[in-house]
């Protein structure tokens, strides 16, 4: 486990709009050698075929494609078609489907297709998919059988999510801006970015098209205006130019390292686990894991990073606390071996209760219902 680095990337001063709050990253040598474009399908609801068992569906208006070299000359994006307002916003007919293989596939010798934030998202659905290794006499026949199929989460695009669009609309982009993160009333909904600032300005507008969860979506309606960054120098400390430039260079590391360590600490501080997805000629496409821990911010995500560690692409998704809630049980039951009296000791409650958490959860099905009617009868009759 290891936590994650916005290596290469500073950060500049955020723009707000509404309660919403979006801070520019920006590179001082942008990466030529990988760049990014978008692909935009013929159907928003698609199909993915994970496994010859298994299949992934939600809401993917797009894919990216990346494409690199093999001895770091400079790479060219295909171009990115983006369909206007009117196009977009049109009911359709029908609701069309598109079938995909895979989350990541090669498009030619130096080109990857994935779908971006997908491949974070099919990670979390997949944890401990399979469900309990031992058929313990409490679990289900379809648990032992299906495992978590079907898995489902619930999240909001963001054309949903109050502000997002015009934030976007409006939003000043630096020079040499490769990334943005995204805050609703300032807590950080989204992280992303890309390996170049020609495919920044190409990819900017695909964040109203990207996914976020419950809690963003929430905080973003009932949130009142955030404050603008202000930057404050003192008279007296200014007696030229030269001062002016010093004084105004000191503000912005200010923020940035007030940004980096207090408001993005929660995504940059966690020890996440990786899982390796595709070797790119010198970079490799990862997905991660948070350690699911209460309380506190847990995001999933994807990246691709060289092989100095530098970040080259980045896009995560906030979790509700009901999926942290989520992720964490089955973790727990998996480190266990599934066994509840295990699970339930290692969270000191008692066994009923453990069983009620599992429902509550969702995952009710799983257990069998003559075991779920004791735990309920146990509980009522405050016996451990």
């Amino acid at each position: 486990m290891t936590d994650l680095a916005l290596t290469g990337l500073h950060t500049r001063p955020a723009q707000a709009w509404g309660g919403v709050r979006l801070v520019p990253l920006v590179r001082r040598e942008p990466i030529e050698d990988l760049r990014l474009d978008a692909r935009l399908h013929d159907a928003e609801f698609g199909v993915v075929e994970v496994d010859p068992r298994t299949v992934y569906s939600s809401y993917i208006p797009h894919g990216f494609v990346a494409s690199w070299t093999r001895d770091g000359t400079p790479a060219a994006a295909y171009g990115t078609q983006l369909r206007g307002p009117a196009e977009r916003d049109r009911a359709p007919s029908r609701m069309p489907l598109r079938f995909h293989r895979r989350m990541a596939r090669r498009a030619g010798r130096n080109r990857l297709r994935f779908l971006p934030l997908h491949l974070a998202l099919e990670g979390y659905l997949a944890l401990h998919f399979g469900g309990p290794e031992i058929a313990w006499e409490e679990w289900s026949r379809r648990a032992i059988n299906r495992g978590l199929s079907p898995r489902v989460e619930e999240a909001y695009t963001g054309a949903a999510v109050e502000g997002l669009h015009d934030a976007l609309r409006v939003f000043e982009i630096h020079p040499g801006q490769c990334g943005v993160l995204v805050y609703a009333a300032d807590a950080l909904a989204a992280a992303f970015v890309v390996p170049h600032p020609d495919d920044y300005r190409a990819l900017h507008a695909t964040l109203v098209h990207d996914l976020y969860g419950e809690l963003i979506y929430h905080y973003a309606m009932l949130s009142g205006p955030v404050p603008d960054f202000r930057a404050r120098i003192v008279d007296a400390t200014v007696r030229s130019l030269a001062d002016l430039r010093v004084q105004a260079r000191r503000q912005q590391e200010e923020w940035a390292a007030f940004h980096d360590q207090v408001m993005a600490g929660g995504l940059l501080d966690a020890d996440y686990t990786y899982q390796r997805v595709h070797e790119m000629g010198g970079y490799r496409l990862s997905r991660f894991l948070p350690p699911f821990e209460r309380r506190r911010e847990n995001h999933i995500g994807e990246l691709i990073t060289d092989g100095a560690g530098r970040l080259a692409y980045l896009k995560t998704f906030r979790l509700s606390e009901n999926q942290v809630r989520r992720g964490h049980l089955l973790t727990r039951l998996a480190a266990c071996g599934w066994n509840l009296a295990d699970t339930a000791a290692a969270l000191d409650v008692t066994e009923p209760e453990l069983g009620l958490r599992v429902e509550a959860a969702g995952f009710g099905h799983l257990l069998r219902q003559d075991v779920l009617d004791r735990y309920r009868a146990r509980v009522r009759h405050g016996r451990r």
